[in-house]
C-alpha cells in the first residue's frame, strides 16, 4: 500500500509541477514581429539609392528591435565614421521607439533624465523606427547627407520601399 501511495504522490507532484511550469512558461513567453533580413537589406538599399540619387555619399544601418545590427551598407566614397554614426541613429530609434531627431528634441527640452543615459544613444537626426502598427520591429539609420533632415528623408525612403509588406 505504501508503494502505491508513494507512486500516486509522485504522479500528483509531477502533475502540479508540470502545470506550474507550463503556466510560468506562458508568462515568460513573448512574441513579436521581426523584420526579415531580405526586407532589412531592401530598405537599406532603397535609403542608400534615394540619397545617392541626390549626390550624397551615404551609409545606412538597419537594426532589429533590440538594436542588434541586421544590415550595414557603406556607399562608395562614404566617410569612415558612417557605420558607427548610422548604427547609433538606428539603435536610438529602435530602443526608444522614436526617431533619433525626436529624441534630440526631448533632450533639448529637458524631457530626458541624463542619469539613465545610454552612451550608444544619439540626438543626431537620421534614425527612424520601422513599425508595424504601434510595434517597433526594427529601425534604420542614414548618414552622410548635408543635414540630419536629409538623412531622415533617406531613411524614410527606405521604409517606404518596404512598408506595404510590413504586416
Amino acid at each position: 500500500m505504501s508503494r502505491l501511495w508513494a507512486l500516486a504522490a509522485g504522479v500528483s507532484i509531477a502533475a502540479v509541477l508540470g502545470g506550474t511550469a507550463s503556466a510560468a512558461d506562458s508568462l515568460l513567453t513573448e512574441s513579436h514581429k521581426v523584420l526579415p533580413l531580405n526586407l532589412a537589406i531592401e530598405a537599406a538599399q532603397a535609403a542608400l539609392q534615394a540619397c545617392e540619387a541626390q549626390g550624397y555619399k551615404m551609409t545606412v544601418t538597419v537594426v532589429d528591435r533590440t538594436g542588434a545590427v541586421k544590415a550595414v551598407l557603406v556607399g562608395d566614397g562614404a566617410g569612415k565614421l558612417g557605420a558607427e554614426i548610422t548604427f547609433r541613429k538606428a539603435y536610438t530609434a529602435a530602443t526608444l521607439r522614436v526617431s533619433s531627431g525626436e529624441f534630440g528634441k526631448r533632450v533639448a527640452g529637458g524631457g530626458f533624465n541624463p542619469g539613465v543615459f545610454d552612451p550608444q544613444l544619439t540626438t543626431a537626426q537620421g534614425g527612424v523606427p520601422i513599425k508595424v502598427g504601434d510595434d517597433t520591429i526594427a529601425a534604420i539609420g542614414a548618414g552622410g547627407a548635408p543635414g540630419g533632415d536629409k538623412d531622415e528623408a533617406c531613411a524614410n525612403a527606405g521604409i517606404a520601399k518596404i512598408s506595404e509588406r510590413l504586416r
